[in-house]
């Protein structure tokens, strides 16, 4: 069994929901980045036992919030050192909006793991993209770099669609899948 680390920021609780189902498909520990952009300092020994790190962060005018990104400079110190070198990576982003430019935040966090020097795991589950397609399915937004979820601005977490609740679970289990394949 690989261990497994999501570290998220929330700001309005729906990413933090859907970092609760990313965690419990991949049966990970959850690390909360806090309003002012910081983790615990054992937030540090945790990512780095990790086998796998899930990044997790709303998307904000088109890239994840500040405080992600304050994380994201943070994580230098790890960079430098290559602590981080082949571990797997995987990611996900929440926005109100259908679209709401989640690709480019998503690939932010792609990018990160590749600074350092991490394995990304793709979704690698097809979309839900027919006439029939309900907000139900799974991958109904069509995602394949990493998860995409959509929360309208003004619903509360609980109101997050079903199909990317699922599709959450199923992408935390994949990343932990192949880390544990990959840890052999």
């Amino acid at each position: 069994m690989s261990k497994v680390v999501v570290v998220y920021h929330s700001g309005y609780g729906h990413t933090q929901r859907v970092a609760q189902q990313v965690a419990a498909g991949a049966n990970a520990e959850l690390i909360a980045i806090d309003a002012e952009g910081n983790v615990p300092d054992s937030a540090w020994d945790q990512l780095a036992a990790a086998d796998a790190i899930i990044f997790g962060a709303p998307t904000y005018m088109g890239s994840p919030s500040w405080q992600f990104k304050k994380f994201a400079d943070a994580t230098s110190k790890a960079w430098f050192t290559r602590a981080w070198q082949d571990k797997v990576f995987g990611g996900f982003t929440n926005s109100a909006s259908l679209n709401g430019d989640k690709q480019v935040a998503l690939i932010t966090l792609q990018t990160l793991a590749s600074q350092h020097g991490g394995i990304w795991v793709s979704l690698g589950l097809l979309p839900s993209n027919t006439k029939a397609a309900q907000r139900t399915d799974i991958n109904n937004l069509g995602g394949s770099v990493g998860l995409l979820v959509q929360s309208p601005s003004d619903a509360s977490a609980d109101e997050i669609p079903q199909g990317d609740l699922d599709t959450a679970k199923q992408y935390g289990a994949r990343v932990a899948a192949i880390a544990a394949k990959l840890r052999g």
